[in-house]
């Protein structure tokens, strides 16, 4: 039945009757993207139901972040967030359902109560580490953990709102002073690199939390949230007012280097040393009454009993006792930009008949999904301590080779002759033989920000924005220098094109220089200041193509093509903004995967939208494609083969999950394309190759 309007004043006026089949007994509250209301399912369960503005409704682009915020919700509900019940965002008015959960947030609790007792602290340290080994297990990272984002039900905290959906003007705001929004609890990482962030990034903020719930501030405070960037990254926290008894556990969350950082095992652990008597497992929920009152709790300092409540309080219905959970991955606010590529297949060769699909075990017990590439007739990968070659006729493994590093930009490519690990940051290159994976060279150099493999040079970019051209072959330097208008230049380069390419945005992100170099010589050959904020993520027949993205959130807005022959641009809009757009070009057509699931194909040429498929896959890996197929890889290990005419799914290996529940990928690893096999990587530790001719059989 399509919602009815009361008659009323004003936008806010409007109080649908019903949403599907459901009908709203009440309103909760209205919030910026909707109103809420409580309905009753058939059979009687409580339901918090979000309908969308009717202003929003309008709007296609919110329209498309809010599909996509219902198909990402699906996926991360559970125990530990308001389970998603139904939606329809389709409908005149899109709405979603999750169960109804009575309960203020804990920025509401502190507000009303002040800060919270050591127990309670314990319980809700104990609680949000449960909820985020249960959301890293689904392949998800939440990046905007804060005390609004945090309900507090009677069988324990629930972390809500992914904060994937939003109105197009959405800002931070501020309450007294204080800015309450992403920026206080945010890593380190996600100001330094926002493009690599991992679960660890949830503990940091898990840490933060903790210090606002025991003393009502954050362990990071200024009303600038540039003020704060820097505090976060430089600065130690202020844990002032921090039980003693937790002070060193919350010191460790807040590291300033991820793998300092406690998993939430390891913190289970750490609270149950801290104390013995305090039962974690009575965060797991259980039935819950359809009352309104919420039982007396135990005494703080008792152990939890089955049927008490969490906090002492009565529920009261408010617009902050509803949640809403949004699924997916937040696209973290990006104070400091920064630019990626993806790796491009190379062209389709005949396969022989007998290739038989493989799966290659683990080469060791590291955590971690592996980063592979496809050279002198090899598949070499990299993993966590460790690079070593794949048989891709049958994943045998041919060599292994040590080296001292957990941190990765990209799989080990090769270039003039010899394989290039890319290793993220540091102070040494190395280069292996193809044949052995013995070191053929080693050098130290200055610490550098970003190395990037172009041709047979490598492109080292020091701290310090120079830029040295260092022989892949010899580990000689060849030329250094720095970039007019590039600070410090991060590289990108594609398959085919013998250049390498450096764009920063201006101040204002009104226009994006672009600088063109020439690799083997340090020589600039072409620049341009090209309009809007644009990020390179392919080049074909002599073009570069970019996507545009919006200042704020980091959206994909559109796609640009540049031809610095003619200095023609061509611009393309997106029919609905993507968020988190991981993207590939193959001819003059560019496949876009969003957060959410959202696969699209752009023809340039022609100006439009040739398919789009709602995959289901909250978080992805770049697209690539072949002649005939557009392939990803999802964060649960599958493979998706997706028609490159139609837009069709036509097939998929099975889920290889991995069981270190507290390791995510920041990265998911892009599928590899060589002689018609299609080959990917799994958080399980496996590497697998299939036959890319026939997916449906996969």
């Amino acid at each position: 039945m399509a919602p009815r309007q009361d008659t009323g004043a004003g936008a806010e006026a409007e109080l649908p009757e019903y949403a599907g089949h459901y009908h709203l007994e009440s309103c909760l509250g209205s919030g910026g993207m909707g109103i809420v209301h409580l309905a009753r399912s058939t059979s009687g369960m409580k339901l918090a139901v979000k309908v969308v503005h009717a202003q929003f409704a309008k709007d296609p682009e919110f329209r498309g972040r809010f599909r996509q915020e219902v198909g990402a919700a699906r996926r991360v509900s559970g125990a530990f967030t308001a389970p998603v019940v139904d939606a329809d965002p389709e409908a005149e008015r899109p709405w979603m359902a999750t169960l109804f959960i009575p309960g203020p947030t804990l920025s509401e609790h502190v507000k009303r109560n002040g800060p919270m007792a050591p127990a309670q602290l314990r319980r809700l340290m104990a609680g949000l580490a449960e909820a985020l080994r249960d959301i890293h297990r689904v392949g998800v990272v939440h990046r905007d953990l804060k005390p609004s984002n945090v309900l507090l039900a009677d069988d324990g905290p629930k972390v809500i709102d992914f904060g994937i959906s939003r109105p197009k003007d959405s800002e931070l705001r501020t309450e007294t002073g204080k800015l309450i929004g992403t920026p206080p609890f945010m890593a380190p990482e996600q100001f330094r690199r926002p493009r690599e962030v991992g679960s660890a990034a949830d503990i940091f903020a898990l840490g933060s939390v903790l210090v606002h719930a025991a003393t009502g501030r954050g362990p990071f405070d200024s009303d600038s949230p540039y003020v704060v960037a820097y505090q976060v990254v430089h600065d130690e926290p202020d844990l002032t007012g921090v039980p003693e008894s937790l002070a060193p556990l919350v010191l460790r969350c807040l590291a300033k280097e991820p793998e300092d950082r406690p998993t939430p095992d390891e913190l289970m652990r750490e609270l149950r040393s801290v104390a013995a008597s305090y039962d974690t497992q009575a965060f797991i929920p259980g039935q819950r009454s359809l009352e309104t009152d919420v039982p007396e709790p135990p005494e703080p300092e008792e152990p939890r009993r089955a049927s008490g409540g969490w906090l002492r309080r009565k529920a009261v219905l408010t617009a902050g006792a509803v949640v809403l959970v949004v699924g997916g991955v937040l696209g973290s606010v990006q104070w400091f930009g920064g630019e990626t590529s993806e790796p491009k297949p190379a062209a389709p060769k005949a396969v022989p008949a007998a290739f038989q699909a493989w799966e290659a075990k683990p080469v060791s017990t590291a955590a971690g999904v592996r980063q592979c590439s496809h050279g002198a007739g090899k598949l070499m990968c990299a993993q966590p301590g460790l690079v070593f070659a794949l048989d891709p006729a049958d994943g045998s493994l041919l060599w292994k080779h040590s080296v001292a590093t957990n941190r990765w930009s990209g799989p080990p490519v090769l270039a003039g002759g010899l394989v290039q690990p890319s290793v993220d940051h540091g102070q040494r290159l190395e280069a292996l033989d193809p044949a052995s994976g013995k070191p053929r060279w080693q050098r130290k150099v200055p610490t550098y920000s970003a190395l990037r493999p172009v041709g047979s040079v490598l492109l080292v970019t020091g701290a310090d924005g120079i830029v040295t051209g260092v022989d892949a072959a010899s580990g000689d330097t060849k030329w250094k220098r720095t970039l007019p208008g590039q600070s410090s230049p991060s590289f990108a380069s594609f398959a085919g094109d013998p250049l390498a390419y450096a764009a920063s945005a201006t101040a204002d992100g009104k226009r994006t220089r672009v600088t063109a170099v020439d690799p083997a010589t340090g020589d600039v050959r072409w620049e341009a200041l090209l309009k809007g904020t644009l990020e390179p993520v392919g080049s074909q027949g002599g073009s570069v193509f970019f996507l545009s993205v919006d200042n704020v959130y980091s959206r994909a807005q559109a796609v640009v093509r540049y031809t610095p022959a003619t200095k023609a641009s061509r611009r393309v809009k997106l029919p609905v903004p993507r968020q988190d757009a991981q993207v590939s070009v193959r001819g003059n057509v560019v496949h876009i995967l969003a957060m959410g699931g959202s696969l699209e194909a752009v023809d340039v040429d022609a100006g439009k939208q040739l398919w789009h498929l709602e995959t289901s896959v909250s978080r992805g890996s770049a697209p690539v494609a072949d002649a005939a197929h557009v392939y990803v890889t999802a964060a649960d290990g599958r493979l998706l083969a997706v028609d490159a005419r139609t837009g069709r799914l036509v097939g998929q290996t099975p889920p290889r999950l991995g069981t270190d529940a507290d390791w995510v990928a920041a990265t998911l690893p892009v599928p590899v394309l060589a002689g018609g096999r299609v080959f990917a990587s799994a958080p399980d530790g496996t590497v697998f190759g299939v036959d890319g001719r026939d997916p449906a059989g996969w």
